[in-house]
């Protein structure tokens, strides 16, 4: 797995994946537009939040990206930010993104902290906005970004790192002036998805569990975390033992003792490693003792392909399905 993690991220996507504080995704979002009506690439235009609406009065040309996926979001609309956050620790060298990305950059962007963001670097860039769409929600946060530059902070219901993909690029391309090219990203994600459902039918009604292990332990998350949405919408059932469980406080995942490992035992498992080595799944007796995993229909993943799955970009996504499906393929294997 990725060694080069900061550990104040890492610390935060484990507290997210088993204490619900997390950059994983997935809000129960209506499908209701969080933009403001205007016609693509006309300014003004009004962005609906959490915090209240944000006017953009012209298009933007110095842009921060600070929520999880956010700088990935805007780089797949065309705009390079001058300052971003690197959630995944992809490195300064790498511009703060995965491969799937790099080389988007013509100027490498100032790279700003995550959960504790320099404030005074910020304000340094001067940017003209600030994104922070995926991230805590948290209001004191909001207040101190939208002093430096207008903000377009998390949409109802996207505490927590709750935005889901959709509203993420609903936010970002109404702000940027690129709504019609933000339609056609989800569009096409959304028919690569759907293609690959409709070659594999027999993934219909398989049940399946998301899972994570991290320094504190297992977890899985529920119905309505971004990582589920994504094996569900190439057909997979959630695993009804783990929606039976009590969510953690962030409302999209779940804590398990090892004792209590059998819980995530379905027809498919897909699990990975947080701030650990892929070993501490591998080798623990619990996990090789489940069914899934003794007739290999369980997955591993974890290095460039986790953080893939993880950060759910437009960028990112397709790397990730060009990993994953092979992996899920042999895991259905009769």
């Amino acid at each position: 797995m990725r060694k080069t993690l900061t550990i104040a991220s890492l610390l935060a996507v484990s507290t997210l994946a088993l204490a619900g504080c997390s950059a994983d995704a997935g809000s129960d979002s209506d499908g209701d537009s969080t933009g403001g009506g205007s016609a693509s690439g006309a300014f003004p235009v009004t962005v609906e939040t959490k915090f209240g609406d944000v006017t953009i009065d012209e298009k933007p040309q110095r842009v921060v990206a600070l929520g999880w996926g956010d700088a990935e979001t805007a780089l797949a609309l065309g705009v390079q930010p001058v300052g971003a956050s690197d959630w995944l620790a992809f490195g300064d060298e790498n511009d703060g993104v995965g491969p799937w990305a790099q080389g988007l950059y013509d100027q490498s962007p100032e790279i700003i902290g995550t959960l504790d963001p320099s404030y005074e670097a910020i304000a340094a860039l001067e940017p003209d906005i600030i994104f922070d769409t995926k991230s805590s929600g948290d209001q004191e946060r909001y207040d101190r970004l939208s002093s430096i530059a207008p903000t377009v902070g998390v949409p109802e219901g996207g505490d927590n790192y709750l935005t889901d993909f959709d509203d993420q690029m609903d936010l970002i391309s109404t702000a940027l002036g690129e709504e019609a090219e933000g339609d056609r990203l989800v569009d096409e994600n959304e028919a690569a998805v759907d293609a690959i459902a409709a070659d594999h039918p027999e993934w219909d009604d398989m049940t399946i569990t998301a899972a994570t292990k991290t320094s504190e332990g297992w977890g899985a998350y529920i119905e309505g975390a971004e990582r589920v949405d994504q094996l569900e919408a190439l057909g997979f059932d959630q695993n009804p033992g783990i929606e039976a469980l009590t969510p953690n406080a962030g409302g999209f995942s779940v804590s398990i003792s090892s004792e209590q490992l059998d819980v995530i035992d379905s027809d498919v498992i897909v699990a990975f490693p947080i701030y650990i080595d892929t070993t501490e799944i591998t080798d623990d007796p619990q996990w090789k003792a489940l069914s899934a995993v003794k007739d290999g229909h369980a997955v591993v993943i974890d290095g460039d392909v986790s953080a893939a799955y993880s950060l759910g970009s437009a960028l990112s996504r397709q790397y990730a399905l060009d990993a994953l499906v092979p992996l899920l393929e042999d895991a259905t294997k009769s």
